[in-house]
């Protein structure tokens, strides 16, 4: 019997992803691979939603609170702990079932994603030039030297435009050269959990008043006292930021709670966006009562696309 591909469970938050991923590992005798780059940190629990021990239902959860809260998250990390571990799932026969909203991380997983390095210099000086200057001088100097990157690139998006810039001045390359591409390294089905835009967004908020209710707060005060605001991609995480803005008197609990379901509406249709971009993904209606057998027709109808795909990676 030919092995089945990897599973990658994709969507927008709230959409219901994770329980579906549990569904499918149930039944095809798979494990769930942790994509979600904030599941990633210890302690972070509530805020990120992560499935208890009891949702879970006895399937092993992988990739999940590896990281302290100070440290800075890696994609390039990510993508050395994730492909042995994938590679370790198959080889004794289960089917690795990835799971979460950070595409960028499911890219790094399946995907021929290749990470330049880095110069803390280089790193530094455009650092303080984006603290000094703002975002928008550092996108027009990309757009003059890599115009596919700052297309690509949100000229709001400082961070991202920082590393474009670095790797350009590191590798003399374009920063283009490096993004993601659709040239898979496993063969895998990517099924997107859809859910119309109206109830996302009261899902959002339900789900934000949950978390108020189970204690985020708390949990945030907990995290402060372990660094928390030190992490320069923790302390950014929704919910997290807005929380740490109430503990340090700048803003009303409500104020925060407001802003935790604004912001996570608008990071909503950003991963919209993203995985609709991507032609692999086939999307399926979260509502439908059919949802699990549905998934598991796509996952048994597929065929590698001229055989299996090669490991560029090995």
């Amino acid at each position: 019997m030919p092995q089945l591909p990897v599973i990658a469970v994709v969507g927008p938050t709230a959409a219901g992803k994770s329980d579906l991923a549990v569904d499918l590992a149930l039944e095809l005798g798979g494990e769930v691979v942790n994509t979600d780059s904030m599941q990633l940190y210890r302690g972070m629990d509530i805020g990120t939603a992560k499935l208890s021990t009891e949702e879970r239902r006895g399937v092993p959860h992988h990739l999940m609170d590896v990281w302290d809260v100070r440290r800075t998250a890696s994609v390039a990390e990510y993508q050395a702990l994730v492909r042995p571990l994938m590679d370790g799932l198959r080889a004794r026969g289960v089917v690795p079932v990835l799971v979460g909203g950070s595409g960028l991380y499911v890219r790094a997983a399946l995907d021929d994603l290749e990470f330049p390095g880095t110069d803390p210099e280089i790193r530094a000086r455009l650092e303080a030039e984006l603290e000094r200057a703002g975002a928008a001088p550092l996108h027009a100097r990309l757009r003059e030297r890599d115009p596919a990157a700052a297309e690509a690139i949100l000229p709001g998006n400082g961070r991202r435009i920082v590393r474009a810039l670095e790797v350009i001045e590191l590798s003399g390359r374009p920063f283009s050269a490096t993004m993601p591409s659709y040239d898979a390294v496993y063969d895998s089905v990517q099924l997107g959990v859809e859910v119309p835009r109206d109830v996302l967004d009261e899902r959002v908020a339900l789900r934000v008043d949950r978390m108020w209710e189970a204690g985020l707060v708390e949990e945030v005060r907990e995290l402060a006292g372990q660094g928390l605001a030190e992490g320069r991609t923790a302390s950014r995480a929704l919910g997290y930021a807005q929380v740490l803005r109430f503990l340090a008197g700048e803003w009303s609990e409500e104020q925060a709670r407001q802003e935790t379901i604004r912001a996570t509406r608008r990071f909503v249709r950003r991963q919209e966006s993203w995985f609709r971009r991507d032609p692999r993904v086939v999307w399926l209606p979260q509502e439908a009562p059919d949802l699990l057998e549905r998934a598991l027709a796509e996952v048994r109808r597929y065929r590698p696309p001229g055989g299996e795909a090669r490991r560029r990676h090995q």
